[in-house]
């Protein structure tokens, strides 16, 4: 049995066989939809909270978890496995307070805790964590983990796309008028996710779905370019079938890579609204 536990958040993208593999706890982010708080994937699904989201008066607010929330699950784990150290994995400090709240929980309690910044969400974030889950597996030591999942993280990319601005202005990220002239352009987005503080930034707009596809013809060219992809994940906000496709192309160049295709986490299509699109990759 492994001596360290792994923690995680609700911002992450792992499948149900991945998380009882590796016994790795997540702590729900909360989302405020219309007046009523949700904890995400407790209470409230991904599928089930894009439908709310269409129909919620206001844009909806997701926000981390509380230091309070941390220090139980922490005072748990510890009581369960007194010997055990945990490694507590989060949410890019550029998109939420998240990881800094585990380390005022940390402080608290005395399990013994190592927190981690991935810089990450969605299933780049998962890369991440599967990394420090399996080495914890195996046996490894948290001075073994670290570097690795130093490096895991330096080797993952989030890419994404989106079609509409409107949760953009109603998130205050974009003017009103810069909102209406966009629309009424077509105008489309593909962004990434910076390797420096884990912030989303736009890196290239134009009118219609042909500058989607030419930016994820770029990121698809970016990644033929490295030695050896070693994970490829694909998120979407309720399109299902054009996250399929664009997996099935993936896997006609990477055949050997198992490639799923998830609904991505509210604190992400909060912000990009119904129709994202995020190529995931970990690389060398």
């Amino acid at each position: 049995m492994s001596n360290i536990k792994i923690v995680t958040d609700s911002a992450v993208a792992l499948t149900p066989e991945e998380i009882e593999k590796y016994d790795i706890k997540i702590v729900p982010l909360s989302v405020q939809i219309d007046g009523t708080v949700y904890e995400d994937g407790v209470t409230i699904q991904r599928d089930e909270f894009l439908e709310k989201m269409i129909e919620s008066n206001s844009l909806p607010q997701t926000s981390q978890p509380s230091i309070g929330t941390f220090q139980a699950v922490y005072d748990e784990i510890h009581q369960q496995f007194p010997d055990s150290e945990i490694l507590s994995l989060h949410l890019s400090s550029g998109l939420s307070g998240t990881v800094r709240a585990a380390e005022q929980a940390a402080a608290l309690t005395n399990a013994k805790i190592t927190t981690f910044d991935t810089l990450a969400a969605d299933r780049a974030q998962a890369f991440v964590v599967l990394q420090a889950a399996e080495m914890a597996l195996q046996g490894s030591t948290m001075s073994e983990i670290l570097p690795a999942i130093t490096q895991a993280r330096d080797e993952s990319h989030i890419f994404l796309s989106f079609t509409s601005l409107n949760n953009m202005v109603a998130g205050g990220r974009l003017s009103k008028t810069q909102g209406i002239i966009g629309n009424l352009l077509n105008i489309k987005v593909g962004a990434g996710v910076t390797k420096n503080d884990g912030t989303v930034e736009v890196l290239l707009k134009g009118r219609g779905m042909k500058t989607i596809a030419k930016f994820n013809d770029n990121v698809i060219a970016k990644m033929k370019e490295y030695k050896e992809v070693l994970a490829i994940g694909i998120s979407h906000a309720g399109i299902p079938e054009e996250a399929a496709q664009i997996a099935a192309r993936l896997n006609a160049i990477w055949p050997d890579i198992d490639i799923p295709v998830l609904n991505t986490t509210p604190i992400i299509s909060t912000h990009t609204g119904v129709g994202a699109l995020a190529i995931l990759y970990r690389a060398r």
